[in-house]
């Protein structure tokens, strides 16, 4: 298993929606940082589209992953044909085996014979360059209607990304996320998270907390993935709440991250 991380773990250093810093965090940053931590894979998700780069720096990036044995993969938000043609290009001169989709609401409002239909030349495509598709499991798209989409495709080069968290905002528990989807799944993303109760009990919240802190049962994941877990990338990611001073919590994501490290490679070891 290949151990990484995601660009959402720099959500706020990077910068998300009107949460923006002074100097937000570049893609080269992202990739610093992953192989000052040693990771073996660092994946661009779409709060850091890396189509947003000119080619120079596209390559600059590729160069430096390869020079420190690092491997890229990529990350766009819902489908959109178009745009999943120029991330295959792109994972094409970057050498990626995954390019992550993460369908939404939108697209569970379109037919599964349509999306099958759409998915299928990219899968063509992406076949001849050696890259993956992966579909994650957001936050309203069910898991039993990508299981649906996944059989209808049935294509090896179509899976799962599956996030152990995401679907609770679908009405799933992650243990029922994790089982329909784990014999899919080629990419995992890995989170915590902690559901606290309301001080005058009105209700409660579904707050991140770094890996191991919270309710993620890590060894269910694993043990639900034993089958493939040696050949696929962990993403660990994390739910960092924006509380304190724009640096605390800047600081605070690069200790969320490592430790989120440690615990994904104490888990694996």
């Amino acid at each position: 298993m290949k151990i990484g991380l995601g660009t959402y773990c720099f959500r706020w250093s990077i910068g998300h929606k009107d949460r923006v810093p002074e100097k937000p965090m570049t893609a080269m940053d992202v990739l610093d940082f992953g192989i000052s931590e040693g990771c073996a894979v660092v994946q661009y998700a779409d709060n850091l589209p890396l189509d947003k780069l000119s080619i120079e720096e596209i390559d600059a990036l590729a160069e430096k992953a390869r020079q420190h044995n690092v491997i890229l993969e990529l990350g766009t938000q819902s489908f959109d044909a178009e745009q999943v043609r120029v991330y295959l290009d792109i994972a094409k001169r970057i050498n990626a085996p995954i390019l992550r989709i993460a369908l939404d609401g939108e697209d569970a409002a379109t037919s599964i014979e349509d999306l099958a239909a759409a998915f299928r030349p990219l899968l063509a495509t992406a076949r001849e360059i050696g890259c993956k598709i992966a579909i994650e499991n957001h936050f309203n798209y069910p898991s039993q209607r990508m299981v649906t989409l996944l059989e209808a495709v049935n294509d090896d080069c179509l899976g799962v990304c599956l996030d152990v968290a995401n679907s609770i905002c679908a009405k799933e528990w992650p243990e029922e996320t994790i089982k329909l989807l784990a014999p899919f799944t080629i990419n995992l993303h890995l989170k915590d998270y902690d559901i606290i109760p309301d001080f005058y009990g009105a209700g409660f919240t579904i707050s991140g907390r770094p890996l191991g802190q919270g309710r993620t049962d890590i060894g269910f994941v694993f043990d639900a993935l034993k089958d493939q877990l040696s050949d696929m990338s962990l993403i660990v990611e994390h739910w960092l709440p924006y509380e304190g001073s724009p640096k605390e919590v800047y600081d605070r994501e690069i200790e969320w991250t490592r430790e989120n490290l440690r615990v994904a490679r104490n888990s694996i070891s």
